[in-house]
């Protein structure tokens, strides 16, 4: 599932149609349904941001294009006219250069921002304080692991980032927030920020959980494990060695 840094690196390739008035089209019947196209096509683009694990493009006379990409969903930029094989969702067509979402099924028109969601882990500087408060009122035997997926309390934090940060804070993603300081949760909401905000800017990263279940910790050597955990049932690699 793409994540917060992945829907920030979206952001950045869809900048150069801000400003252009854009044609709209909805090749994809169920993008057709939603008449979202209807109600854009013509208006000027005004700005395009990545909040959490959204991508919000807003339109002059104060309408906002909710794009929340699920398991595959992908946003491409190509030179307008290009000729392209399949049915887009949606194409946004500037003066010089198009927009194409393939297999996005959350598309969404609001006439305001998106409210729900919490702060972003990528802005900058990430409002920590803010995201320990929301966690902080959280139920305290809401496991950790659970918690960090939840993005009206954090949002952009996915599966991959949520292993990985809890790996490199020690902390065990099965960890009741009850039982789990302010300072912990910290130390896993900055790793994940500075994780995140590396692979935002093209550095490569390699996995010490997410993925590698049965192979060694590289810290301890204990075996990796996984298994599902919170109500949608999302895979959680940890090691039982390291992670307290």
């Amino acid at each position: 599932m793409p994540e917060g840094d992945a829907l920030h690196r979206a952001a950045r390739r869809l900048q150069p149609l801000v400003g252009d008035r854009v044609e709209v089209e909805a090749p994809h019947p169920r993008a057709a349904a939603t008449q979202v196209a209807e109600r854009l096509d013509g208006r000027r683009l005004l700005g395009v941001e990545a909040v959490g694990k959204n991508l919000l493009l807003t339109f002059e006379g104060g309408l906002v294009l909710r794009s929340h990409l699920r398991m595959s969903g992908r946003w491409t930029v190509v030179p307008a006219g290009s000729v392209r094989r399949g049915r887009p969702w949606l194409v946004l067509r500037g003066a010089e250069r198009e927009a194409v979402l393939w297999n996005g099924p959350v598309l969404e028109l609001h006439t305001r921002a998106v409210r729900r969601l919490g702060p972003d882990i990528l802005a900058d500087p990430p409002e920590l304080d803010r995201m320990l408060a929301n966690l902080g009122r959280e139920h305290p035997g809401r496991e950790v692991g659970d918690a960090l997926l939840d993005q009206r309390l954090v949002a952009g934090i996915g599966n991959k980032w949520k292993a990985e940060a809890l790996w490199t804070a020690e902390l065990s993603p099965w960890r009741l927030l009850g039982r789990t300081t302010d300072e912990e949760l910290r130390a896993v909401l900055d790793a994940a920020a500075q994780s995140m905000r590396r692979s935002l800017n093209g550095a490569r990263a390699r996995n010490r959980v997410y993925r590698l279940v049965g192979c060694p910790c590289p810290r301890c050597g204990e075996t990796i494990r996984s298994r599902g955990q919170g109500d949608d049932n999302r895979i959680a690699y940890w090691c039982p060695g390291c992670q307290v």
